[in-house]
Parts: C-alpha cells; sequence; structure tokens
C-alpha cells in the first residue's frame, strides 16, 4: 500500500487502516437490480429495526415514489423510473407485457436504443460505505468511524450538526434532520453485525434483490451474475460501485445496473474529494513560494539609494 492510497485508489484492508486489528472480512452490500420488485420491504425493515422517523406517505407526483431520495430519515430509497418504449424502425407492433418487466433489447448497430416494450426499473439505494469516505474523512468532532466490518457510522451523540460530511458525500447520501441538525445515514445494521445476524433490510428482502456478505464473495459473485445476464440476451446489464480502481476505491455497497447510472440518480464517476489533496497542496506551495520569491524582489528593488 502507498501513502496515496490512504486518500484514493485500492485499499485492501479498510479496517486495519483504521486501527482494528484480528478483524472480521470486510462486509457489504450487493444489490441486484434486475430481480428488485420494488416491494419498499426493504424500506420497512430499516424503519422498524433502526427507529427511523417516518418521513412523508405522500406520492412525488413520480411514479409511485414516495420517497424521493435518501435522506436523514430514508436510509433505504426504492427507485421506481418508468421507461416508455423507444420506437423500433420497420418494426411490427407487439404487445406490452405489464406484469413482468422487459429488458432492454440491442441496438440496430447505430447507437441508438431499440426498445419496444414499456418497462420500470427498480433499485433499492442505500449509503455505499465507500473505501474512502469522504463524511468520515471531513468529520471535525470524530462522530463518523470505520467499524471492524469496514463500514462507516454516525454516533449521534457526537456529531455537532456542522454538515461537512453532508457536502462531502460524492452521493448526496448523508443528511440531517431538520428539527436538531444532527447527521443520519444507514449504519449497516452494525448493531445486527456484531451480533451475527444479517442487516434487516438484506432479511426483509423476498427476491434476495439485496443481497449482504463478505465484499469479496459478493463481487465474485456479482460477475458472475452479470455474465448470466449478457449469455441470455440481456447485454445492458453492468455493474456500478464494485471496483477497488473507481473514484472512492470501491463502495462497499455496489449494484448490478440494467441502464446508465444517471438514469437511477447515480454519478457515473464519482470521486471522494481527499484525492485532490496532494495536487492542492502543491498548488498551494507553488503559490506560497511565488508570493516570497515576488515579495523578497520587490523588498530587494526598496534598498539603499
Amino acid at each position: 500500500m502507498t501513502l496515496d492510497n490512504r486518500l484514493s485508489g485500492p485499499l485492501d484492508d479498510v479496517a486495519g487502516e483504521a486501527g482494528h486489528t484480528g478483524h472480521p472480512p470486510r462486509m457489504g452490500f450487493f444489490t441486484d437490480t434486475s430481480v428488485c420488485i420494488g416491494c419498499k420491504a426493504c424500506e420497512v425493515a430499516c424503519k422498524e429495526w433502526n427507529l427511523v422517523p417516518e418521513d412523508g406517505l405522500d406520492l412525488l407526483g413520480m411514479s409511485f415514489d414516495n420517497t424521493g431520495s435518501l435522506g436523514a430519515s430514508s436510509w433505504r430509497h426504492v427507485a421506481f423510473i418508468e421507461q416508455a418504449p423507444v420506437a423500433v424502425p420497420d418494426a411490427a407492433p407487439r404487445a406490452v407485457d405489464l406484469p413482468m418487466p422487459s429488458f432492454t433489447r440491442p441496438g440496430d448497430g447505430t447507437g441508438a436504443e431499440t426498445r419496444s416494450d414499456f418497462r420500470w426499473l427498480m433499485s433499492s439505494d442505500v449509503c455505499k460505505h465507500c473505501t474512502h469516505a469522504a463524511c468520515l474523512d471531513v468529520c471535525p468532532t470524530g462522530a463518523l468511524f470505520r467499524t471492524e466490518f469496514g463500514t462507516v457510522v454516525v454516533q449521534q451523540d457526537i456529531c455537532n450538526g456542522c454538515g461537512y460530511c453532508v457536502s462531502a458525500c460524492p452521493y448526496g447520501v448523508i443528511d440531517r434532520r431538520e428539527d436538531d441538525g444532527r447527521a443520519f445515514k444507514c449504519t449497516l445494521c452494525y448493531d445486527r453485525l456484531k451480533g451475527g445476524l444479517e442487516p434487516a433490510c438484506a432479511k426483509a428482502c423476498p427476491t434476495e434483490s439485496i443481497q449482504f456478505g463478505p465484499l469479496d464473495e459478493l463481487r465474485e459473485r456479482a460477475a458472475a451474475r452479470v455474465e448470466q445476464l449478457h449469455g441470455a440476451g440481456v447485454v445492458e446489464a453492468r455493474l456500478y460501485g464494485e471496483s477497488p480502481d473507481d473514484g472512492v476505491g470501491g463502495a462497499g455497497a455496489f449494484f448490478l445496473l440494467l441502464d446508465e447510472p444517471e438514469v437511477y440518480g447515480l454519478p457515473p464517476d464519482p470521486v471522494v474529494p481527499a484525492k485532490m489533496l496532494p495536487r492542492m497542496w502543491r498548488f498551494a506551495g507553488a503559490a506560497a513560494a511565488a508570493m516570497l520569491t515576488a515579495a523578497a524582489v520587490a523588498f530587494a528593488g526598496k534598498g539603499p539609494r
């Protein structure tokens, strides 16, 4: 491990880097959106177990989505993305199969999408528990900490509500509650993990769209699932957040998507802000040296006459 990798890039042992010794393997989530049915069991289980308060039951005018996004009182958010048919040139019309979503069909060779059926894309979003967690990097009180499972947790009794973590998160996950200003987010059910239990959301998921386990095993399982879908003709299936070489060093909660990340409201290329620190310090040092040089030249030019 290089020094730079403490700010960004692959990090083999995040818990060990945080000071944990003899710790269990890094745990995480793999969310397979291809089998998500939008039941919201994960949202309900998360709220019930973690005593997360109700955050609004009114529909937002955006399909069946009543939460809109992750927030201080929405630690799980099930997105409902409605996609209308895309016209297929010279193709005979076909019936729309509403009970089961149909996958995007391969393009016609021109790069254009040629989906002929209406479909829903459903996905349960959650905190990514990044390898390099921006929220943890900027917290001035130590309210955020890395657990022995490699996850990131907020201690509300230490949080002072400064909000630095909110602006630092590249995914827009963490947020503050309006009543007291403290920050809240998914803990990956840290209390359940310590008791040898799986997180409430994964336990409640009826289709195993949300899978929990050692992160290395989940990555292998996810790669096999993508290969299976590609073999079945679902060529647009891809993984998001699983690579240790991405801008956050790999996520502890990653996804199998059936469209571009932006369609699901996910940033296409998230980057932890701390990655830019070495460059910023170099620029700051160069600027300071230039100012000192200019000042020295100015004073030297004002010598005795």
